[in-house]
């Protein structure tokens, strides 16, 4: 094993407890569940020697892994970990409408149409571009044998097909709560999951 890493999505907003679309395009805070979960994931984990923490540069990510940082480890923020944009809807409640077009456009994904997007939005075939720049990155690093990664829903399912060389369309394979962690190690060009979805921390 070359490398193992650490992917958990970023805790509990008001917005995603209120059915609000977010993505790319909305900063939000952590409400006081995200509080909760980033504190119950940073009590089991904190022991984990961990040689880096990456975040995207949106806050929610940042809150979530603050004890991390605090306690002193590495930390960088990149674009690439963002979350999808969702253009046009951002900022929506989860209407009649909207999850229609949202059933619309996952449909034409899950059949193989990675440019399908919402005016404004990203595509699947543009987040994967910047998730492969950051992979990159991340496997240039040698130094860092243990890491901790924490970024949003919809770009952890796609950078999971990408880990998994998988195509995109089966990104519903892999499910995410809040501060639901995924483990991997890295051998080679080879990743393989060692944990799914793993929410323990919130039951302890």
């Amino acid at each position: 094993m070359d490398k193992e890493i650490y992917i958990i999505r970023h805790g509990e907003t008001e917005l995603n407890k209120q059915g609000i679309i977010q993505g790319r395009g909305i900063d939000s805070d952590l409400n006081a569940t995200g509080r909760a979960q980033a504190a119950a994931f940073y009590k089991l984990y904190k022991d984990v020697p961990f040689d880096k923490v990456y975040t995207s540069v949106l806050k929610r990510t940042q809150q979530t892994v603050q004890q991390f940082i605090d306690a002193g480890l590495p930390w960088e923020k990149h674009t690439e970990l963002d979350e999808l944009a969702w253009g046009e809807f951002e900022g929506q409640h989860t209407s009649e409408l909207v999850i229609g077009a949202f059933k619309d456009i996952t449909e034409k994904w899950q059949a193989g149409d990675y440019e399908a997007h919402f005016a404004g939005g990203e595509s699947p075939a543009d987040v994967e571009i910047r998730l492969k720049e950051i992979v990159a990155v991340i496997k240039s690093r040698t130094a860092e044998k243990l890491i901790l990664i924490c970024m949003h829903g919809r770009s952890l399912r796609l950078l999971m097909c990408l880990l998994m060389n998988k195509p995109l369309s089966e990104m519903y394979d892999f499910p995410h709560q809040n501060t639901g962690l995924y483990r991997l190690d890295l051998t080679g060009d080879t990743f393989t999951v060692l944990t799914q979805n793993n929410t323990d921390h919130l039951n302890v």
